[in-house]
């Protein structure tokens, strides 16, 4: 005799939702905290590099004819949130495996491991979102902006972040260990990409030996990106090419990470 199931499938963008909702839960304790690390501190890297020392570079060529808090400023606010998704989905991800174990009990209920992961690829987008926008906000006072286009970059920036956070969530589903590997992300890849992608001088600088390595960045593309929306010169082509490398890197880390959540949490 067969047995119905009482279960029922509850729909893709339900089940990301309600993950969402759970991180919300959480985030409204302490959102005080985080918009602080998250969007503030950038702000202080913008006042001690953009008006502090930019205060000794003189607008030139490197600069496109700008003052240096112009051309850094875009750019900070990208290479923050690049920092933000990374940080966003390697322990607090490898946590919902191995210690928290949250995924594992989310799972047990209809959600899948599919929809967990998009619930937390959502709140990253979100809280990329909120984190650059206090960021473009604060910083109007102190003349960063030249137009509206701070808009744009802070789009960029989340559209950056999240092509980061994809492949490296799905690095962070195939950690089992106390997540020892992060530490040589964060030294050997995001500081690297950070110093040496655009963000602080134009990679023209860089011998040119050694310049694939920031092109193959996805923070020099979200650089010239949030420069091209802010300073101008970005023509379309360009743009396009820089959009659909970070289109790349996140439909194959987001394709990666989803095979390895179904392969960790599908028992």
């Amino acid at each position: 005799m067969s047995v119905a199931s009482t279960g029922r499938v509850v729909p893709a963008w339900q089940g990301a939702w309600l993950r969402v909702e759970g991180y919300w839960a959480w985030y409204r304790r302490y959102w005080k905290s985080n918009v602080y690390s998250t969007g503030l501190q950038p702000l202080l890297f913008l006042l001690a590099m953009g008006l502090g020392f930019g205060s000794q570079v003189q607008a030139g060529p490197a600069t496109g004819g700008l003052s240096y808090v112009h051309y850094i400023a875009p750019a900070l606010l990208v290479s923050a949130a690049l920092q933000n998704a990374v940080g966003e989905s390697t322990y607090p991800v490898l946590s919902g495996f191995k210690w928290q174990k949250d995924y594992l009990a989310v799972t047990a209920t209809p959600v899948t491991p599919g929809q967990v992961l998009g619930g937390h690829l959502i709140w990253v987008t979100l809280r990329l979102l909120l984190a650059s926008a206090v960021y473009a906000v604060i910083a109007v006072p102190f003349g960063a902006w030249l137009n509206a286009g701070a808009v744009l970059v802070v789009l960029v920036g989340a559209v950056t972040g999240l092509a980061c956070a994809a492949p490296v969530t799905a690095l962070a589903a195939t950690t089992y260990d106390e997540g020892v590997r992060f530490n040589a992300v964060f030294r050997f890849v995001v500081m690297p990409m950070t110093l040496f992608a655009g963000t602080f001088f134009p990679i023209e600088q860089i011998p040119v030996a050694l310049r694939w390595l920031a092109w193959i960045s996805p923070l020099w593309h979200g650089n010239e990106l949030a420069r091209g929306a802010t300073l101008g010169g970005l023509e379309w082509l360009p743009a396009l090419g820089h959009l659909a490398f970070l289109a790349a890197l996140f439909t194959t880390g987001a394709l990666l990470a989803r095979h390895y959540f179904y392969r960790r949490l599908v028992v």
